[in-house]
């Protein structure tokens, strides 16, 4: 079974380096070429080296003086060689890294485009940190066998001219290199296929170590809050120590194996001396050739190395090549059609018959029906420049609704249209061009106000500052230390969370949308703010859809839709929805109820307060 496995992996990894060198054709030839120039100039300085032996060195030694034609001719063949071989692997370096940095390059851009494309349904079922390590972690090790490809190309064409060397020198020579070069070859098999399991576990442990450390960073609040900060350590501990004991086994194999591999050719060469000191002896070689077999397998040691360094990088490559296969093959996008929205007025929105529900069978759990839908056949208009409240209990299917309007979903069935156009017939970016959505949780890049604002938006100052004032937010932005220019920190941290969602608010109002979804984006200011925005937004040129509890909020609405369990139960105004349905009558009234609860409660401690003071 190992060994089928081990056949697998490396056919699988022959697989992937096919890829490579097809989709780098012309970069991958020019590698092998300067490896081939290294390595016939590899075996041209033992032939070089042999011949000077010969020619110059004893002739010396011989007639007790030399030339300066002869040692000027030795210099230039030794120089020539070197400055050839030297350019060889000066180009075997830079086309092998050209190629490689090309292919994860390439492969990066492939995967986060990918990432884009996707739906978000597709997002919510991988893990950030996976994502974060396909994209990273996972290319690098695909391309990690690019590096050191074309040198072990040239090797074998090494390996080729030295045979060939050998055996014009001297059969029984010859012998020794046609039993060390495949003893050395069987070494790096044996390697490969220790090495290749433990290198895939490593792999795949850097990505899970990857995933937990980047679901601890997302949920720091939440670990800082509840004091969890000591068990989130131990869970990033345990999978840190299985990773290090890893590499600790990847470390012990290279252990064994490098120094056998470092001493193959070593021993390749006293093997050499022994048998060619009794070839010269008995006159079958001159002492050149000698030379030129010994230094010839000193020199074969280093690049023979190369195919261990490619066997290497093969089961790493294999993993990570699936990994990121697994995203660029997955299914699921949003089509376009080619109709354009015209016009700066507000849009008319109409959701007819509209249901939709999740994979996950935990959503809409408690539904009427059972069936896990968390919207089911919504409909309702929005005429144009009106404004909507959207209101009903947690898990009535509000923020899912919300992600319908602005087509990060398709819904399974029923349609959504803009001024009467289904919005899945639009043009890629017409939707984004049109409607806007203010989540409830905003997100903030670690950037100044303006470029949060704009995201790249080429607008004048004049309308941010406008944009800001809509949102209430150009108050706290003047009385920062640089104004627009006001770096907020990653995700916003030196900000509150009011005035998060308030720069989220002015990002989308900036872009004039003819259509503004707000999925309870005012939350986390008070209520007499979130009055002043909910007014500048009626005055702006769009039709706005708010979700909302707060009753201040709500009754600035032309029309409420009130959901329960996934379907409209309700519609009308504010006073006709109190007068009739129960459910929104004791929703919207909860919060007031609460707040008056709550100043009850204060009220009592502070007039017991002032009893016990009376009565001492």
């Amino acid at each position: 079974m190992q060994k089928a496995v081990n056949r697998n992996i490396l056919r699988e990894g022959m697989r992937v380096l096919a890829v490579a060198i097809g989709a780098e054709p012309r970069v991958f030839a020019l590698s092998v070429l300067a490896s081939a120039l290294y390595a016939v100039m590899t075996v041209a300085t033992a032939s070089v080296l042999g011949w000077a032996t010969d020619e110059i060195v004893l002739p010396a030694f011989r007639d007790g003086r030399t030339t300066a034609g002869a040692l000027t001719a030795g210099a230039l063949a030794i120089l020539g060689v070197a400055l050839l071989k030297a350019l060889g692997v000066a180009g075997r370096r830079f086309f092998a890294g050209l190629m490689q940095y090309r292919l994860q390059a390439k492969y990066r851009r492939a995967v986060t485009r990918q990432y884009l494309r996707l739906p978000l349904a597709w997002h919510h079922q991988h893990p950030t940190g996976q994502l974060l390590s396909n994209a990273n972690a996972d290319v690098e090790a695909v391309w990690a066998p690019i590096a050191p490809l074309p040198m072990a190309v040239g090797v074998l064409f090494m390996l080729v001219i030295a045979a060939a060397s050998l055996l014009l020198t001297d059969a029984m020579i010859a012998v020794v290199g046609f039993l060390v070069f495949p003893a050395i070859a069987l070494l790096n098999v044996v390697y490969q296929r220790r090495l290749s399991p433990i290198a895939a576990r490593a792999q795949q442990l850097r990505a899970e170590v990857s995933e937990v450390a980047h679901e601890s960073f997302e949920g720091g609040l939440v670990v800082k809050t509840l004091g969890r900060e000591q068990t989130e350590t131990d869970r990033f501990a345990a999978r840190a120590e299985q990773l290090r004991d890893a590499n600790v086994a990847v470390g012990r194999v290279r252990g064994l194996f490098d120094p056998l591999l470092e001493a193959m050719p070593n021993l390749g060469v006293l093997a050499v001396l022994l048998i060619g000191s009794v070839r010269l002896e008995h006159g079958a070689i001159q002492p050149g050739d000698l030379v030129h077999v010994a230094y010839l397998f000193t020199l074969l040691a280093w690049p023979i190395r190369a195919l261990g360094w490619v066997l290497a990088e093969v089961p790493r490559s294999v993993v990570g090549w699936d990994r990121v296969r697994g995203v660029l093959d997955a299914t699921g996008s949003l089509p376009y059609g080619a109709q354009v929205l015209d016009g700066d007025d507000p849009a008319t929105l109409e959701v007819r018959e509209v249901r939709f529900g999740y994979a996950d069978p935990a959503v809409g759990e408690g539904d009427a029906d059972g069936d896990g839908s968390a919207l089911r056949d919504v409909s309702f208009t929005v005429p144009a420049g009106d404004t909507v409240a959207v209101v009903g209990p947690t898990g009535s299917g509000k923020s899912t609704l919300t992600g319908l309007l602005v087509r990060l979903v398709d819904p399974a069935a029923g349609t959504v249209l803009l001024d009467g156009i289904d919005v899945r017939d639009l043009r890629q970016g017409g939707l984004a061009a049109t409607a806007a959505l203010v989540p409830q949780q905003a997100f903030l890049f670690d950037d100044t106000v303006r470029g949060n604002v704009t995201l790249g938006l080429e607008v004048p100052d004049e309308a941010v500052w406008e944009a800001l004032r809509i949102a209430q937010a150009d108050g706290f932005v003047a009385a920062l230390p640089g104004g627009l220019n006001t770096r907020v920190g990653e995700r916003g941290a030196t900000l509150s969370g009011g005035q998060r969602q308030r720069l989220a608010l002015a990002r989308a109002m900036v872009r004039r949308p003819r259509l503004l979804v707000l999925d309870d984006a005012t939350s986390s200011v008070d209520p007499q703010v979130e009055t002043r925005i909910l007014q500048g937004l009626r005055d702006s040129a769009a039709t706005v859809v708010v979700v909302a509890y707060r009753k201040a909020t709500i009754s600035l609405a032309d029309e409420i839709v009130y959901l329960e369990h996934g379907r409209v139960v309700d519609r009308g105004g504010h006073a006709e929805l109190l007068t009739r349905s129960v459910g929104y009558r004791n929703l919207v009234n909860a919060y007031e109820r609460a707040e008056e609860e709550r100043r009850a409660v204060e009220q009592a401690g502070l007039t017991a307060a002032e009893d016990e003071e009376a009565l001492a």
